[in-house]
């Protein structure tokens, strides 16, 4: 099962649209998880009609309309794998600590809202993901956002994509 990990998009305020590059990866993905702060509810809705499962929730841009829609922590099981997706964590100082503690049946946890790439994995096994942003590079050197599969029920082949733009 492939994934594409996306967090952060912020369009249209950051970026009128996602690039090709995304766009296409929406396409080969079986499960497209976004980790909010989507801005405007268009984005949600091209989404839903492109990806073959979305997996999502809001984040702490995204107003009322988007927030009827999406829950605050959205969780799944893939092939056996726990995932939940949130936009916040929090500090990053004691994150795997703190996050272990709070999503003690989760596998995997997306998040975002730093638009810093992130993956580490608290001791207990949890891994913790965040993709980044494709639109939004803040204070890093490129926008960024994740793939990886999931096979015989262990998530694999976790990797960070840089977009140039």
């Amino acid at each position: 099962m492939r994934l594409l990990l996306l967090a952060d998009t912020h369009v249209p305020a950051r970026a009128r649209r996602l690039p090709d590059e995304v766009w296409n990866e929406v396409d080969r993905a079986e499960v497209v998880v976004h980790a909010g702060d989507w801005i405007e509810i268009g984005l949600l809705n091209a989404l839903e009609e492109r990806a073959a499962r979305l997996v999502a929730c809001w984040g702490n841009n995204d107003g009322p309309a988007l927030r009827e829609r999406l829950p605050e922590i959205a969780r799944v099981t893939l092939d056996g794998v726990r995932l939940a997706v949130v936009h916040e964590t929090g500090p990053s100082a004691g994150r795997e600590k703190r996050m272990a503690a709070a999503y003690p049946d989760t596998d995997v946890l997306v998040f975002g809202h730093s638009h810093i790439p992130w993956d580490t994995t608290a001791p207990g096994g949890l891994r913790l993901l965040n993709p980044g942003s494709p639109t939004d590079r803040r204070r890093q050197p490129y926008c960024t956002y994740m793939t990886a599969t999931i096979e015989d029920g262990v998530l694999r082949g976790v990797e960070l994509h840089r977009l140039l733009r």
